[in-house]
C-alpha cells in the first residue's frame, strides 16, 4: 500500500500483512492479518516514528521514498524494541546512517542486543522533548505496556498520540482510519488485542491512563503501531481501555471445557441451559476445537467462568490444561469460577482445575461438580441446577 497522508505533512508509511495468521509464536491467532504502522513527519527535521517487520523493509523504504528521500531522515523515534516494529531498522539505516535515534534506556539496550548496530542513540525520559521545526515531539515512558522499553510519543501541535502497541489491533485493511471501517469489527479486534496481550498489565495501563488524563494532554488522533488510526472515536477507544484496565465485567458466563467421550460435554450443555434460563449471557466452547484467542476475548468482560474436563491420569486433559495455564498468565481479576467434569474409576480433573483457578487469582464460587462415567437424568438435572446456582453468584457481583 502507498503512503497515506494522515495530517498535514504527516504520513502513514507502514505495511499491511494480509497473510499473518499467528502472532507471538502461536499464542495469538490473527484471522484478519495485521498492519505494521510507521509514521513519517516532514518538518525541518524529517522524523520517522517506529518501523515495520524486517520482511516489509523494502515496502517501508518505498513508501518513505514517495514522500521524501529516505537518506534525508534526520530522526528516528523507537517507541518499542519488538521486532515487528524494529526489524526494518538495519536496512533503513543503510540509507540514512547519520540519523539520530531516540528511545528509552531499555530500548537502547534492546536494540543493541537484537541488531548489534553502532547507531547514534539518544536516551529520553518522560517529559523530554525534541524540536522538529514547526512541531515538537514529547516522550512518555510506558514501561510494561507491554515491554520494559515501551514509550509513547506525543505531538502537541497536532494533538497526536503515537502509543505504539497501546490502542492497536491485529487488523489488516486497506482503510487507515476508524471512521472508514466497520465499528463492530474494529472493537472486536481491539478487545481481542487487549485480552490476549495486555490483560495481565491492566494495573499498569490503568495508572498510565490516569497519568495522561491528569496531565491534560488534548488528543485528537491516536495512531498506534498495529491496525487502525483513531480520529473519530477517540473517547470510545480510551473508555474501552479504561474499563478493561479496571477489570469491569457484566453478568456473562464463559464455559470452556474439554471432553473425552462426551460426558463432560453433556454436563456443560446442561449447565449452559440453567444459566440461560436464569437470564445470563452464555458463551460455550470446547477448547479442543475452538480457537483459544477467540475464547479469551469473550472472557475479557465476563464475570463468571465454568471450566470442565474429563479425568485422565488423575488430572485434567492436556488442551484445557494448556488453556488454563495461558489464562493464569493473563491474571484476570474480579472474576468467579467453578470446575466440573466426568471421571471413570478415579477423579482428579476437578481438583486440578480448582488449583490452577486459585493460582490465577480467580475466586472459586462453589465446590466443583463431578459425575462418574455418563451423567444420568438426575445428574443432568443437578448440572442444570448447578448452572442456575452459579448464575445467582454471578448476578450478585
Amino acid at each position: 500500500m502507498s503512503a497515506v497522508k494522515i495530517l498535514s505533512n504527516i504520513y502513514w508509511v507502514g505495511a499491511i500483512d494480509w497473510n499473518m495468521r499467528h502472532f507471538h509464536g502461536h499464542t495469538y491467532t490473527t484471522k484478519r492479518g495485521t498492519t505494521y504502522n510507521s509514521y513519517l513527519i516532514v518538518d525541518d527535521k524529517i522524523t520517522l516514528v517506529d518501523a515495520v517487520h524486517a520482511s516489509f523493509a523494502k515496502e517501508l523504504i518505498e513508501n518513505i521514498r514517495q514522500v521524501v528521500d529516505p537518506g534525508k531522515i534526520d530522526y528516528i523515534v523507537a517507541n518499542h524494541v519488538e521486532t515487528d516494529h524494529s526489524g526494518a531498522y538495519p536496512e533503513l539505516l543503510k540509507l540514512c546512517p547519520k540519523a539520530k535515534m531516540f528511545g528509552t534506556q531499555k530500548c537502547k539496550e534492546g536494540l543493541q542486543k537484537h541488531y548489534y548496530g553502532n547507531w547514534d542513540f539518544q536516551v529520553v525520559k518522560t517529559g523530554d522533548k525534541i524540536n522538529l521545526g514547526k512541531r515538537t515531539l514529547q516522550f512518555i515512558e510506558a514501561a510494561m505496556i507491554h515491554w520494559p522499553d515501551s514509550m509513547f510519543t506525543y505531538c502537541p501541535e497536532e494533538q497526536l498520540l503515537m502509543p505504539n502497541d497501546a490502542f492497536g489491533q491485529h487488523y489488516a485493511t486497506s482503510e487507515r482510519f476508524d471512521d472508514e471501517t466497520d465499528p463492530a469489527v474494529l472493537m472486536e479486534e481491539d478487545a481481542k488485542y487487549y485480552a490476549n496481550i495486555l490483560w495481565p498489565l491492566s494495573s499498569v495501563i490503568a495508572r498510565k491512563l490516569e497519568e495522561i488524563k491528569t496531565s491534560g494532554l488534548p488528543i485528537k488522533m491516536i495512531a498506534p503501531s498495529h491496525g487502525i488510526i483513531w480520529r473519530r472515536d477517540i473517547k470510545k477507544a480510551i473508555d474501552a481501555y479504561t474499563g478493561w484496565s479496571q477489570n469491569k465485567t457484566k453478568p456473562k458466563v464463559v464455559i470452556a471445557y474439554e471432553t473425552m467421550w462426551g460426558a463432560t460435554e453433556k454436563m456443560a450443555y446442561k449447565m449452559s441451559q440453567g444459566l440461560t434460563d436464569a437470564g445470563l449471557e452464555v458463551k460455550l466452547y470446547d477448547v479442543a476445537v475452538t480457537d483459544r484467542t477467540e475464547i479469551i476475548t469473550q472472557m475479557l468482560d465476563a464475570k463468571g467462568y465454568l471450566f470442565g474436563s474429563s479425568t485422565h491420569d488423575n488430572d485434567m486433559l492436556t488442551i484445557i490444561g494448556g488453556f488454563l495455564a495461558f489464562l493464569k498468565g493473563l491474571k484476570p481479576r474480579n472474576r468467579v469460577a467453578c470446575a466440573f467434569g466426568s471421571y471413570g474409576w478415579a477423579g482428579g480433573a476437578v481438583k486440578a482445575i480448582e488449583e490452577i483457578v486459585k493460582e490465577a487469582g480467580i475466586t472459586l464460587a462453589q465446590p466443583g461438580l463431578s459425575v462418574q462415567y455418563v451423567p444420568d437424568e438426575n445428574e443432568l438435572k443437578r448440572c442444570y441446577e448447578y448452572g442456575k446456582e452459579f448464575a445467582k453468584i454471578v448476578k450478585a457481583g
